[in-house]
């Protein structure tokens, strides 16, 4: 088979970049190759699930600012597909005095790297959001959530294949190589001078 575009890997990164290429490029043939059977079996289907709200990065960095708008775009996308999350929170709890200025200081880069809903709490309002949890003062991120990235890739790959993409599970890529000469079936030279093998 012959594509323009062949993306290894079918996990959450692989399968999002298809599918943001397919959409901006319809005429373009494109692959996922992936080497099991199912798609996100590794870590994109083993991690903890959580929507991070971007409160530890640098302020100004790229990290910063793809967390904090990737996270607006992760729950929006959920929204749309109807892929269940829970937009549950997170306490950041220091429970010794030295920890304070600590907490202080992420409150001031989470303000900065323009995290929603930041506050920092005391004692009575850490019991009341956790009754079991004990500190002298919490940062309260409201925007922290958790999803099933397994499902947010399965429908990341269902809009790549509605957009007219393949995926090849059971494929693992082994070699990539200049083609010597193109394909018998190449009108125009090397129009694909790169072969993708598998261990098959």
């Amino acid at each position: 088979s012959t594509f323009d575009v062949a993306v290894v890997g079918a996990g959450i990164v692989g399968l999002a970049s298809a599918r943001e290429l397919v959409r901006r490029h319809p005429s373009l043939a494109f692959a996922v190759l992936e080497k099991e059977q199912e798609l996100a079996h590794h870590q994109s289907g083993r991690n903890s699930g959580v929507i991070h709200s971007g409160i530890y990065y640098q302020p100004g960095s790229l990290k910063a600012k793809l967390c904090v708008q990737g996270a607006a775009l992760c729950y929006q996308y959920c929204d749309q597909k109807g892929i269940p999350y829970k937009r549950c929170g997170k306490l950041i709890v220091a429970v010794e005095q030295d920890e304070i200025p600590r907490l202080k200081a992420l409150y001031e880069r989470g303000l900065q790297n323009n995290v929603p809903g930041l506050k920092l709490i005391g004692p009575k309002e850490i019991q009341a959001k956790e009754p079991f949890c004990r500190g002298l003062m919490a940062l309260d991120s409201p925007y922290t959530g958790i999803v099933n990235y397994k499902q947010v890739a399965q429908s990341c790959a269902e809009d790549f294949q509605e957009g007219g993409g393949t995926i090849l599970t059971d494929f693992e890529v082994t070699n990539m190589e200049m083609a010597k000469e193109s394909s018998l079936e190449s009108e125009d030279g090397l129009r694909y001078p790169v072969v993708v093998r598998n261990s098959k």
